[in-house]
């Protein structure tokens, strides 16, 4: 290893202690000479302008946490679509036989979930121990 390998990399070093100093600095004058008034207003939460209702930390249905999940699972997997739109043309047949696959195998999963319930909001909830 070269005497100044690591001597490369001091400019970045600097760098990240410039920037941690100066975003030190401006936090700690900001609670120094910041200006406080607090308040009942500024101390509720903020609800999209509207007067708040009820415990903030109330509970959500289990149904919220599952289309969320589903939700990024899902995108997450429809974002593997772009790269292979792109080199379609040098993938030819294979690549498309392959994204077929892919596809059927996300389909796949997309009915498995609509089949059982996890979809559906308006309905009773579901008895204990289903999805």
């Amino acid at each position: 290893m070269p005497d100044n390998y690591f001597a490369r990399y001091l400019p970045l070093l600097l760098h990240f202690v410039v920037a941690g100093a100066l975003a030190g600095a401006i936090v700690l004058l900001s609670s120094i000479f910041g200006y406080r008034r607090p308040s009942r207003a500024k101390s509720s939460p903020y609800e999209c302008g509207m007067v708040p209702v009820g415990d903030a930390r109330g509970r959500f249905s289990v149904k919220f946490y599952l289309v969320a999940m589903l939700f990024i699972i899902f995108d997450v997997e429809a974002v593997f679509l772009y790269p292979w739109a792109v080199i379609l043309r040098e993938l030819k047949m294979f690549g498309f036989w392959e994204m077929l696959v892919y596809i059927g195998i996300v389909l796949v999963g997309f009915f498995y979930v609509w089949k059982k319930g996890v979809l559906e909001w308006g309905g009773p909830s579901a008895r204990r121990g289903e999805v």
